[in-house]
């Protein structure tokens, strides 16, 4: 996770909204992304999707099926079924997002067994780093709000 935050990093200091993901297969990253839609005028350009196309084309298959993802906040619709549709093993992710999140917290697809293909392993716990995931988001938002006053 701390991978996927160095990531975020990287997309606070481009001016994007602070999201970083990396992919991983056999316990080594394979593929890293952060947030690119302002400075891709992309708006599927999420950190999850920017992984997914990397570790793809690395692995030359769509399917990514003994690969895990981390990401530093919960996925959006857009991204947890990217994520699916990839058939990533496990999504791990450091900060719930009330807001726009689909596993737990909006939509809980999680619950809906039919749907459950993948294991979700949500924050609220030290090792996925989920204050420090949701303090920079909130940190980013912050400073937009006072800005803008």
């Amino acid at each position: 996770m701390f991978q996927a935050l160095k990531e975020a990093f990287k997309a606070q200091e481009s001016q994007e909204v602070p999201v970083g993901a990396v992919i991983v297969k056999d316990s080594k990253i394979i593929a890293r992304g952060f947030n690119k839609c302002i400075a891709s005028s992309d708006p599927t350009a999420h950190a999850e999707i920017v992984a997914l196309r990397k570790a793809a084309k690395k692995l030359k298959n769509y399917r990514l099926t003994d690969c895990d993802a981390y990401t530093t906040i919960e996925p959006c619709v857009m991204c947890a079924g990217a994520l699916a549709n990839a058939r990533i093993k496990k999504i791990i992710f450091g900060a719930f997002d009330k807001k726009a999140g689909c596993y737990k917290s909006m939509l809980k697809t999680a619950d809906i067994k039919k749907l459950s293909r993948r294991i979700v392993i949500a924050g609220k716990k030290e090792k996925y780093l989920s204050a420090e995931c949701a303090n920079i988001i909130k940190d980013f938002f912050k400073k937009i709000r006072q800005q803008k006053a």
